[in-house]
C-alpha cells in the first residue's frame, strides 16, 4: 500500500485564552494522496485554519502527529500554502510579486523571474508581468497569488479559502479554471471553503468538520467524472451530494452557536 502523503493521525490543539484554555481541535485524523484534490469545510470558526497552520510547520499540535512525505512539517519542504487574501506588495509589479517566495528561498532575482515567467501564461497572465496589483481584477489578483504558490515547485498546495472574496461569476469562473490548472500538474491539494457547491465541484473527497473543538464529523468521495462543467452543478447526483453536506453542515452551525456561549475553561 502506498503510503499517504499527507497524513495527520489524531491531533489535538489548544490555546491558551483570557480566563482558561479553549480546545480547537480533536483528535483530527485523515490521509491525503499525492495528486488528490481534498476540500475542507466545516461552521466558521471551528478550526479549519489551524489546521493549515499546522500542515504549514507555522505552529505545533498539543498531541498527536502530522507527517508531509513522511517528515514533519518544521522540516520538510514540501508545501506551499496561499492564504485567504492574496497579500501582494503594491510597490511591486505582478512578475515580482509572483517570485518573492523563490526569493525568500535564496534563488536569484534573475532565475526567479525566469522561472516564473514560464508560467504566465498558463495563469492567463501573459501581458501584465510589469502592471501593479492595482491595475488587476479580483480574479487576476487571485491567480497571481496562485503563481506565487505554485511556482515555489512543492508537491503539497495548501489553499485557504481561496476564492472568498470574489464575486459570484468570477469565483466560478476561477473554480473552472483550478480544476484545468490542478488537471494538468496533478499537485496535492488541499482546500478550505465555505461554499459547499465549490468543494463538490472541485474536490475528489470533502472532510467534513464538527463545531468547535473540531472533530472528522464526515467524509465525501466525491464520485463525479472529471472535467466538470457548470451544467453538472443541477444534475441529479450533484444535487443529492450537495444536500448531503448541507444538512450535515447545517446542524454543526447550530452546535457552533451553542459552543460559541461557553466561556473558556
Amino acid at each position: 500500500m502506498t503510503r499517504p502523503k499527507v497524513r495527520v493521525a489524531a491531533v489535538s490543539k489548544t490555546f491558551d485564552v483570557k480566563g482558561g484554555r479553549r480546545q480547537v481541535l480533536d483528535n483530527i485524523t485523515f490521509d491525503a494522496a499525492a495528486g488528490e484534490f481534498v476540500a475542507v469545510i466545516g461552521p466558521s470558526g471551528c478550526g479549519k485554519s489551524t489546521i493549515f497552520n499546522l500542515l504549514a510547520g507555522l505552529d505545533t499540535p498539543t498531541a498527536g502527529e502530522i507527517s508531509i512525505g513522511g517528515e514533519s512539517p518544521a522540516s520538510s519542504a514540501q508545501c506551499a500554502y496561499m492564504p485567504q487574501k492574496d497579500l501582494l506588495f503594491a510597490w511591486r509589479n505582478v512578475l515580482d510579486n509572483t517570485t518573492l517566495g523563490l526569493e525568500v528561498q535564496g534563488m536569484s532575482k534573475k532565475a526567479a523571474r525566469e522561472r516564473a515567467r514560464a508560467l504566465f501564461e498558463v495563469f492567463g497572465l501573459a501581458g501584465f508581468e510589469t502592471a501593479r496589483p492595482s491595475q488587476l481584477s479580483g480574479g487576476m489578483r487571485q491567480r497571481a497569488a496562485m503563481l506565487r504558490t505554485v511556482v515555489q515547485d512543492r508537491d503539497v498546495l495548501l489553499l485557504d479559502e481561496p476564492f472568498g472574496a470574489l464575486d459570484s461569476l468570477t469565483r466560478t469562473e476561477m473554480q473552472t479554471w483550478l480544476q484545468q490548472v490542478w488537471e494538468q500538474y496533478r499537485w496535492l491539494v488541499l482546500m478550505i471553503t465555505h461554499d459547499i457547491r465549490e468543494a463538490i465541484f472541485l474536490a475528489d473527497r470533502v472532510i467534513v468538520l464538527s463545531a468547535r473543538p473540531a472533530r472528522i464529523r464526515h467524509e465525501l468521495t466525491v464520485d463525479l467524472p472529471r472535467p466538470r462543467d457548470i451544467s453538472m452543478l443541477t444534475s441529479p447526483q450533484f444535487v443529492a451530494l450537495e444536500a448531503e453536506l448541507i444538512s450535515i453542515l447545517h446542524e454543526e452551525s447550530h452546535r457552533a452557536l451553542l459552543e460559541q456561549e461557553k466561556p473558556p475553561s
